[in-house]
């Protein structure tokens, strides 16, 4: 049947090829020429698609949602800035931590000290505490490590939250002048060893081409003086507040009621909040490791920098020198109040003598009369 309907169409290609005349067609087309030509409908139709087209009856439960590929992209990202991050937290716990008896009883996790300096001492803890059903195996990434300092700042290396309590016990048992509320402040480092400079900043955390203990005792001596400072400064603001009190009671009363033992212990504690600052935390003492290298002198100039050490201390000491101008201005109260006290009792002995005098002379002008 098909070999018929071939040879019937290719005769007829034939015959109307031999002649151009349209009204000349020994078979005559098929379809009258009063008949539209068939349209292409193909363009008619709807655009198609693999996935089927849901029922309005059940369009809900075939709801299509296009996956959010922005989100997943930005997911990525964190994921990749995450990898190599390792927290920092520091803590400032006391006012004081005895250093030799912590050393004698962390003797094994102790890190050798590389510079003559004696206020800190670092640990390394590459046996970090279990969670229930863990299981961590013994390696370089899994070590912790603490640096502590004696006037009571501890900082610590690649710890979670829920593992800091742990190694601040640590240093609760050689501390003395426990806080009642201790402060706490997170950083972070990134490492990248393809990176070109030894460091790069960056907002609340430092990249630098290589972590070594070195970097860890410059980063710690700079966190841990910026976390002590500011409880310093909020002594001294507890100081202030109490003289603005002072000076307002003086502005409606026009007395001054403070007794003196509590101005002197006021004197006492601005004046010790100065001294802790500048010879314990040693504010203004550079690092011997920044002055053999410079690679780590350039990190310990950033973060201090970056934490403003320089301009805190500046306003710490703007607020004493108000502390230290009310204290003489209250101290010259109290002694001119001691002078009129004195003048008081002077001029009561004088009265007293002068009526003596006048008794005696009234005694005597008395006896000669008789």
């Amino acid at each position: 049947m098909g070999r018929w309907r071939t040879s019937l169409l290719f005769y007829r290609v034939m015959a109307s090829s031999k002649s151009i005349n349209p009204k000349f067609c020994p078979n005559p087309p098929l379809r009258s020429s009063n008949f539209p030509l068939p349209r292409n409908r193909f363009s008619n139709f709807r655009s198609f698609s693999a996935l089927p087209s849901p029922s309005p009856f059940y369009a809900e439960d075939f709801d299509y949602k296009a996956p959010n590929f922005d989100l997943d992209h930005n997911l990525e990202l964190k994921e990749n800035e995450d990898t190599g991050k390792i927290l920092v937290k520091a803590f400032f716990l006391c006012t004081s931590v005895d250093l030799k008896s912590m050393q004698a009883e962390n003797s094994k996790n102790i890190i050798p000290p590389t510079s003559r300096s004696s206020n800190y001492i670092a640990l390394r803890f590459c046996n970090p505490p279990l969670q229930t059903g863990s299981v961590i195996e013994e390696n370089d990434s899994c070590c912790r490590y603490m640096v502590v300092f004696q006037y009571g700042s501890a900082v610590l290396f690649n710890v979670e939250d829920h593992e800091a309590e742990y190694y601040l016990q640590h240093v609760r048992r050689h501390a003395s002048g426990l806080l009642p509320e201790m402060k706490k402040d997170d950083y972070a480092i990134k490492e990248k060893p393809l990176l070109v400079d030894d460091m790069q900043g960056g907002p609340d955390h430092i990249i630098l081409k290589n972590l070594d203990i070195d970097s860890i005792r410059v980063i710690s001596s700079v966190l841990g003086q910026s976390i002590a400072l500011d409880y310093f400064v909020s002594q001294v603001d507890g100081i202030v507040e109490q003289f603005t009190d002072i000076n307002r009671g003086m502005e409606k009363s026009g007395t001054f009621t403070m007794d003196r033992k509590k101005l002197f212990q006021l004197v006492g504690k601005a004046n010790s909040n100065l001294a802790d600052v500048i010879l314990k935390v040693g504010l203004f003492e550079r690092s011997e490791i920044a002055w053999r290298d410079a690679k780590y002198a350039q990190i310990l100039d950033y973060l201090r920098e970056e934490y403003e050490v320089a301009q805190r201390f500046g306003n710490l000491d703007f607020k004493l020198k108000f502390v230290e101008h009310n204290i003489h201005f209250l101290q010259e109260v109290l002694q001119n109040r001691k002078s009129d006290l004195l003048e008081w009792c002077i001029i009561v002995l004088l009265s007293i003598e002068n009526l003596i005098g006048i008794f005696e002379i009234i005694r005597e002008s008395t006896g000669i009369a008789i």
